[in-house]
């Protein structure tokens, strides 16, 4: 008996050829393994974007130069944590370090100018209480009123 859903099976035809292979694929390769317990290279090195802002932060001369030291050293310590180098945060830390040291013989320099500019008016000023003063310029008068 035949089945009157199906269609009729032609002996002489040949059966169907199987489905044709799928467009050739590029395989799926596995990334490369990393040795010596080293980051990969798409690994992020923890502290490096601090220890630039830190290098920024110590060469910036608005006075910044000591958050930059205590920035560079939060850097170092969590490069040194995660078993890198921080080349940025050592930078850091050398430069805000020289420049703060440098800060401090400036201020101290200008303060005995200044200390020395105003010791010289008193001094002029005791020795002739009524007298005048001419400073860049300007005339003082030692007269107490």
């Amino acid at each position: 008996m035949t089945d009157p859903t199906q269609p009729p099976v032609n002996p002489s035809t040949p059966p169907a050829a199987p489905p044709a292979a799928p467009a050739y694929q590029q395989p799926a390769y596995q990334a490369a393994p990393t040795y010596n317990g080293a980051p990969g290279p798409s690994a992020t090195v923890p502290g490096r974007t601090l220890g630039i802002v830190a290098l920024v932060l110590a060469i910036v001369p608005v006075g910044l130069q000591l958050v930059g030291l205590i920035l560079g050293i939060v850097a170092m310590v969590q490069s040194k944590k995660a078993g890198v180098k921080n080349g940025m945060a050592l930078a850091a830390v050398i430069v805000s370090s020289v420049l703060i040291v440098v800060g401090i013989i400036v201020g101290i320099i200008v303060g005995v100018a200044i200390a020395g500019a105003a010791n010289d008016l008193i001094q002029f000023c005791v020795n002739n209480p009524n007298g005048v003063y001419e400073m860049n310029g300007q005339t003082v008068s030692c007269s107490s009123r």
